[in-house]
C-alpha cells in the first residue's frame, strides 16, 4: 500500500501566549499567522483542513490563500477541552490537581473537560477520514500529540518528549487502511 504525506502544523502564537486553551478561541497574533504560512510553503499539499477555532481556522485561510487550496474546517483537530481549567495559566490551577492530570490525563482530566481517550478517539476518527493525498492540518499541540499516538504508537511519557512550539510542523508518511500507520519524516520548530 502507498503512503502518503500528513503535515500537522500547531496553530502559531496567540495573543494571550501560556494558557490552557483548549476550546477557549484565543485571537492569534499576525506574527504566528505568517510563521504557518511560511511553515507550509513548499509542501506540494493537495488538501488542506484546520480546526474551527480562530487560532487555526486564521493560519488555514492564510495557507490556502498562499496556496490556492480551500480549507476545510474539520472540529474534530480541535484541542483537548481543559473544562473548568480552560482559559487558565499553570499558576490559577491546583498544583497537585494538574499533576495527576499530567500524569494520567485519561484517568485525571481537568475538572468538567475531556479525557485522553477521547482526544485519541476524534483525532483517530479524522485521520481515518482523510483522501490519501499530500495533506496539511492546522492544528493544536494536544491533537498532533493524539496523532502520534494513533499512528505511531507512543505511550503518553514518549509524546511529551516532542517539543512543539508553536508553528511547529510535523511531518509524517501514512499508511493508510483499517488501522492506519505512520512514519514520522520529520519536526520543525
Amino acid at each position: 500500500m502507498t503512503s502518503f504525506a500528513l503535515h500537522l502544523l500547531r496553530h502559531g502564537a496567540p495573543e494571550t501566549p501560556g494558557l490552557l486553551m483548549g476550546r477557549t478561541d484565543g485571537v492569534p497574533t499576525a506574527a504566528g499567522i505568517a510563521a504557518c504560512v511560511a511553515q507550509a510553503a513548499d509542501l506540494g499539499i493537495e488538501h488542506l483542513v484546520a480546526s474551527d477555532l480562530r487560532r487555526c481556522r486564521e493560519a488555514g485561510e492564510a495557507i490556502g490563500a498562499a496556496t490556492g487550496l480551500p480549507l476545510t474546517i474539520d472540529r474534530r483537530w480541535r484541542e483537548l477541552d481543559f473544562g473548568d481549567w480552560d482559559g487558565l495559566a499553570s499558576s490559577e490551577i491546583d498544583r497537585e490537581a494538574l499533576g495527576r492530570f499530567w500524569a494520567d490525563p485519561d484517568a485525571k482530566p481537568p475538572p468538567g473537560g475531556e479525557r485522553w481517550s477521547t482526544l485519541v478517539a476524534r483525532v483517530s476518527a479524522a485521520i481515518g477520514d482523510l483522501a490519501p493525498v499530500p495533506t496539511l492540518i492546522v492544528t493544536h499541540g494536544g491533537a498532533m500529540r493524539a496523532a502520534l499516538h494513533a499512528l505511531c504508537g507512543f505511550d503518553q511519557r514518549q509524546l511529551w518528549a516532542f517539543d512543539l512550539p508553536y508553528a511547529a510542523l510535523l511531518s509524517l508518511h501514512v499508511w493508510p487502511g483499517e488501522r492506519p500507520s505512520a512514519q514520522i519524516a520529520g519536526l520543525h520548530p
